[in-house]
């Protein structure tokens, strides 16, 4: 069996890949989120011990473009962040498992056996709020038996709101899970919203997306 480590921290990388080859697994390492994306996009492996705090792009960001692209490989994500919102980030972006740092070897050995075992999960293939639906596995938005072309950004942007549905999310909350993290003037965010509003609200008079003022916005789960 192979499984792709993405972890910048030098340390608990060779740790990881000693134990993991000891157990007699295929290892590859990356150190970088964006090359962790592609290895993973590219090769087949069969589970991914993924850091959060990474270069290039953070590790829910790997999760999620993973699963948006249809890739359902068992994740065990690998964090210093030990909160209960941090976790429930985690599994919500599609991680099937969660440790904090430090942990122990033992453990994360037998967690990931565990999530082997269990194979790829079965996700839900399309987000709906109302007649609003958003299919990351085909990229595909709809509203109502409209399709509605969305560029690679506005889909990341549309897919998070959704994925928050009735929830007030903020814009430095967008920054860091559509943008990565990039540093950028939050009226970006405000420029793609409106991107967003006039091709999926405007043109069928619904306003799914609303303004909070002091916050940031909310996708209105009945779609508007």
């Amino acid at each position: 069996m192979r499984i792709l480590i993405v972890e910048d921290e030098p340390l608990i990388a060779r740790a990881l890949r000693e134990g993991l080859e000891a157990e007699g697994y295929a290892v590859d390492v990356s150190d970088r989120g964006d090359d962790g994306l592609w290895r993973a996009t590219e090769h087949a492996y069969d589970a991914i011990v993924l850091d959060v705090m990474l270069p290039g792009m953070n590790g829910y960001v790997v999760c999620r473009e993973l699963r948006e692209k249809g890739i359902n490989t068992p994740i065990m994500m690998l964090t210093a962040k030990d909160g209960d919102y941090d976790q429930a980030e985690g599994l919500d972006t599609g991680a099937d498992d969660y440790m904090t740092k430090p942990f122990s070897l033992v453990v994360l050995l037998a967690r990931l056996r565990a999530l082997l075992r269990r194979g790829p999960a079965e996700r839900p293939a399309t987000l709906t709020a109302g007649d609003l639906s958003l299919d990351p596995a085909d990229r595909v938005c709809r509203r109502g038996d409209d399709e509605i072309e969305l560029t690679p950004r506005e889909f990341s942007l549309l897919r998070y709101l959704m994925h928050r549905a009735g929830e007030p999310v903020s814009k430095q909350d967008l920054i860091e899970h559509v943008w990565a993290g990039d540093e950028l003037d939050a009226s970006v965010v405000q420029v793609y919203v409106g991107y967003l509003r006039r091709k999926i609200d405007e043109p069928y008079g619904r306003a799914a997306i609303e303004t909070i003022r002091g916050i940031g916005y909310r996708l209105n789960a009945s779609g508007g």
